[in-house]
């Protein structure tokens, strides 16, 4: 019997966070499919296993408890798995790199589409972009991190934090070649930190199984079309 049950629609976006941490926790999942995520998100409150507007949804069978939102989930993660940094301040800094891959997915999709990309807004938003990516390279540069050993908060081997940043950057940027190029110029530490964790066995596995099962989508829609016509991706 599977960990978890993991409620996301069929694209990689918000939830491969949750399926990347799973997987490098070695847990195991099973993952509602889309008819079945809005029979639960069309159900009143009382009637949902934990009250919520959408997915990610993670229940952990084992404990009986239900979570949603990113940042919720992965601190319940880390918590339960051991995988939180052992300091109060690396505890903190792990879930604000969190926060901050959350704020940017919402901003490469212009909140969730509330608007389409054209050249203009996208060519507007290109400084910003690169001031994310350099908020990374600064974090990493004062914990120690190198083009080519430690992580991006200290130590030898990857936590939460490095998990996170490789979903994000790596994720993106096999879909969108054009933001790869932009990150190694902005922030060549976090491009480097990015490949090595995501060359991580279990970590290529996941991303194997996502171009299987989602194809060339990251996070599907009118958003996605557009930003790929921004990107000639």
């Amino acid at each position: 019997m599977a960990d978890y049950d993991l409620y996301y629609w069929s694209v990689p976006f918000r939830g491969q966070f949750v399926r990347a941490l799973l997987a490098y926790a070695e847990k195991t999942w099973t993952e509602a499919d889309n008819e079945a995520i809005y029979k639960l998100i069309e159900q009143p409150a009382k009637k949902m296993p934990v009250p919520f507007k959408g997915p990610p949804l993670l229940i952990d069978k084992k404990a009986d408890v239900a979570i949603a939102q990113i940042p919720a989930i992965i601190l319940y993660l880390g918590e339960t798995l051991d995988l939180m940094p052992a300091t109060p301040a690396l505890r903190a800094m792990t879930i604000k790199i969190v926060n901050d891959a959350n704020d940017v997915i919402d901003e490469i999709t212009l909140d969730g589409g509330r608007q389409m990309w054209t050249e203009k807004r996208w060519k507007e938003f290109l400084p910003r972009l690169r001031t994310w990516m350099s908020i990374w390279e600064e974090t990493g540069r004062r914990h120690g991190l190198k083009a080519d050993s430690r992580f991006l908060l200290g130590g030898d081997k990857p936590g939460i934090a490095d998990v996170v940043t490789a979903t994000l950057w790596s994720t993106m940027t096999e879909r969108f070649p054009k933001i790869k190029t932009i990150l190694k110029k902005a922030a060549p530490m976090t491009a480097a930190l990015t490949e090595r964790v995501a060359a991580l066995p279990a970590l290529t596995k996941l991303a194997a199984k996502a171009k299987e099962d989602y194809g060339d989508a990251y996070c599907g829609g009118y958003i996605e079309k557009s930003l790929r016509k921004v990107l000639r991706a």
